[in-house]
């Protein structure tokens, strides 16, 4: 994989999330979005716990290369029920995860996004919520989630990268009954202080993802979702390679987060090392669809957090996140290739805009 020297880079770089060789959307298509250079993409068919192998990371590397693509984050590497436990095997997996990060050091790709949701990643109770205008997105309501049948598994809920038969399921949860907020507080520390001296002497930066709704689903514990929250994560390993992808859509499903005084607070830390951005509506309490990126089309102040973003020098990846499917599209539910193509073009004029008028200013300021 070729490294990109840091001079080549633009201050910000647009990204876009691609699945691999399953994906419908080929790279060839996400190359023919305008400003879109990095890529966001992860090995999928490695056990969650195991080392990623450099060779398979290779060939991943080099498929986003020929395409005229840059690997710019790794989302993600899965952190293993047993450490978020905090069982007698975390030791071994905490091993194996700091030799992913190492496989990725030695490739030059500088952003690790992870998270640390127990059991469940994001999760939503509507895969295809119909809007007025047609097109579909994700939806969540907390009410429904509680009439879900945790019974048969994980199978009524979105696919991630691990999913759980039914007594698998069971055993987790009845385990996680040991494990409050803070229990689960020293689990995290303990794996930072494992990892991210790792990661930052081979030139990684991890980047953690808030919890995706921001508070407790099925009883289980969720501690990634507000600012200080964020304010006491970044302090249990005190190093710039300890840090946080920013997303907008976890963060803005609650209405008490101020994503834009976040943003300034954090950025100004040089704690902010990816970005997702996405909109939400709120519908009611702990209710909500996901729309398009436009701040006048939802709830999150996506030009106030860019604004921020640029005002904190962000020099990371911004990736567009889950888009509706639009124009009768078909495919990953979130992931489909036109409403992100779409938010990706709003989010970079909304940059251009934000760095012609510093731009203004600074020669404003020298005349």
């Amino acid at each position: 994989m070729r490294r990109v020297p840091e001079g080549e880079r633009q201050p910000m770089e647009m990204s876009f999330r691609w699945f691999g060789a399953d994906d419908p959307i080929p790279l060839a298509y996400v190359r023919q979005i305008p400003g879109v250079r990095g890529v966001v993409s992860a090995l999928y068919d490695v056990p969650v716990g195991a080392a990623w192998p450099v060779d398979g990371l290779t060939r991943l590397a080099e498929r986003i290369d020929a395409a005229g693509l840059h690997f710019s984050v790794v989302e993600s590497i899965p952190v293993h029920e047993d450490i978020k436990l905090g069982r007698p095997t975390r030791d071994r997996l905490a091993d194996q995860y700091c030799d992913s990060v190492r496989a990725m050091g030695s490739l030059g790709i500088p952003v690790l996004c992870y998270n640390f949701m127990p059991i469940f990643d994001w999760t939503r109770t509507d895969l295809a919520m119909p809007l007025a205008d047609g097109s579909t997105a994700l939806a969540y309501d907390d009410a429904a989630l509680g009439r879900i049948d945790l019974s048969r598994g994980t199978g009524d809920l979105p696919g991630w990268a691990a999913a759980y038969d039914a007594p698998t399921l069971q055993a987790l949860l009845a385990a996680y009954r040991d494990v409050n907020e803070e229990r689960l507080w020293e689990h995290l520390a303990w794996f930072l202080q494992r990892v991210v001296p790792v990661a930052e002497s081979v030139g990684v930066k991890m980047a953690i993802h808030p919890d995706d709704p921001p508070w407790s689903i099925f009883g289980l514990p969720r501690i990634i979702t507000n600012a200080p929250a964020l304010d006491r994560f970044v302090r249990l390993v005190d190093s710039p390679a300890n840090g946080i992808t920013f997303c907008t859509g976890s963060l803005g499903a609650d209405p008490a987060n101020d994503l834009p005084a976040m943003v300034r607070r954090f950025g100004a830390m040089g704690r902010i090392h990816f970005a997702h951005c996405r909109n939400v509506k709120h519908t009611g309490p702990r209710r909500f669809h996901e729309s398009p990126h436009p701040t006048a089309l939802g709830d999150v102040d996506m030009a106030g957090v860019l604004e921020a973003l640029h005002e904190t020098g962000f020099a990371g990846p911004m990736r567009p996140d889950h888009g509706r499917m639009i124009w009768g599209e078909r495919g990953r539910p979130g992931y489909g290739l036109y409403d992100r193509a779409l938010g990706a073009m709003y989010l970079q004029g909304l940059w251009e805009g934000l760095s012609r008028s510093a731009d203004q200013s600074k020669k404003s300021e020298t005349n």
